[in-house]
């Protein structure tokens, strides 16, 4: 299989494009490759720069696909990975005449784009279906389920589309009339007279809601309404080494579609809890320990804690206060499997306070044998002299 380009390659964007820049790019490689341009189009074209286009336009995406590249989105043996979704998976972008294209491009542009048609330009598209809004939901784990990662239970609420009816509302999803009101357009125009003359706009057809059809049998599983309101746990895979602020995606689970469209994803961001004596930068663990200025001097082994349990340092003698001391690979597992990071022991020497006699004596013995009465600050003050 052949290795996907980087999506801002692929729109002739910087990875600083604004998202006007990022539209303006898809735009005109969308009229360009269209299939049914048939000067320019390129089916395979088409389909690449439109799943670009899918993650790039999308913030909550594009900050995924900026951390994790491609593996953000790509599909596992086990299931879909939780980082996944580009917006077009089982999208059939070979053959036919990309009728669903409309509705596509209309869900990205918010309705102000429109479909390519066949006669050559684009036209615009009503009553149809449109994907539903993302949602976003932040929940907190604890810093050590960042590290080793864990399985969360979360209760939802939320409305999906009645399966019995394919969302249309009718029963067998094919009972329908078109609207009289709009004549099949979901949208009329309304007129109001103001001081500044008769003032028109077009709003959303009252009748059929935007359909542009009114349901002749209601479904009787959703009482016409196309969808339905789901309570329910589910289970969500936290990765090991996730970092605070990091997002996973939960595909169709956001808000519901209009007119029977798909639902949006949801994008649950994790907050890690700080803890009390690990500091994380990166992959990369910090800690800090405290040591007896005699076993600084005199070198000793010592049981330091990792976040996979105590391993033996062996602290050399002479080291000196804040001193960094390295445990390689004791880190935190990197998201794109790139190993482990490293756990750094900063060296936090202590002074006693408080001597008895025979310490007293001991460590007057010493000065005299180390340095012939003499301290290190008179030879400081000594080189001043000079």
């Amino acid at each position: 299989m052949a290795e996907k380009r980087d999506y801002y390659e692929v729109l002739g964007v910087s990875k600083t494009a604004t998202q006007d820049e990022i539209k303006k790019a898809y735009r005109q490689l969308a009229k360009k490759y269209h299939p049914d341009n048939k000067e320019t189009g390129d089916a395979e074209k088409f389909k690449e720069c439109t799943e670009a286009f899918s993650v790039l336009n999308d913030p909550n995406k594009r900050k995924t696909y900026d951390q994790f590249g491609h593996a953000a989105f790509d599909q596992t043996a086990g299931g879909s990975n939780p980082f996944s979704g580009s917006g077009f998976e089982g999208f059939n972008f070979n053959g036919g005449s990309f009728d669903d294209l409309n509705d596509i491009l209309s869900k990205m542009f918010g309705g102000g784009f429109g479909g390519f048609s066949s006669r050559g330009g684009f036209s615009s598209s009503r009553g149809g279906s449109t994907r539903g809004d993302d949602t976003l939901m932040r929940i907190k784990i604890n810093f050590m389920d960042a590290i080793n990662g864990k399985t969360v239970t979360i209760p939802l609420n939320y409305e999906e589309k009645c399966s019995s009816c394919n969302g249309t509302g009718a029963l067998h999803g094919t009972e329908f009339t078109t609207c009289s009101k709009c004549r099949g357009t979901g949208r009329v125009l309304t007129q109001q007279r103001t001081i500044f003359g008769i003032m028109q706009s077009e709003t959303v057809c009252p009748d059929c809601g935007g359909s542009g059809k009114i349901v002749k049998t209601p479904c009787p599983d959703c009482g016409g309404k196309g969808y339905r309101k789901v309570k329910k746990d589910i289970d969500v895979k936290i990765p090991a080494g996730i970092q605070s602020g990091q997002q996973i995606r939960v595909a169709g689970k956001g808000e519901r579609g209009v007119n029977g469209g798909d639902n949006g994803d949801l994008y649950i961001e994790v907050i890690v809890a700080p803890h009390e004596f690990f500091k994380r930068q990166g992959n990369d663990i910090h800690i800090d320990i405290p040591l007896d200025f005699v076993d600084a001097c005199l070198g000793v082994t010592v049981s330091v804690p990792t976040v996979y349990g105590d391993v033996d340092l062996k602290i050399p003698a002479g080291t000196q206060p804040n001193a960094i001391l390295a445990l390689r690979g004791k880190g935190v597992k990197d998201l794109r499997g790139n190993g482990y990071g490293d756990e750094f022991v900063h060296v936090n020497l202590k002074t006693p306070t408080h001597l008895n006699k025979d310490q007293k004596k001991a460590l007057d013995d010493f000065k005299k044998a180390s340095l012939n009465g003499d301290n290190l600050f008179d030879k400081f003050k000594r080189a001043f002299k000079k």
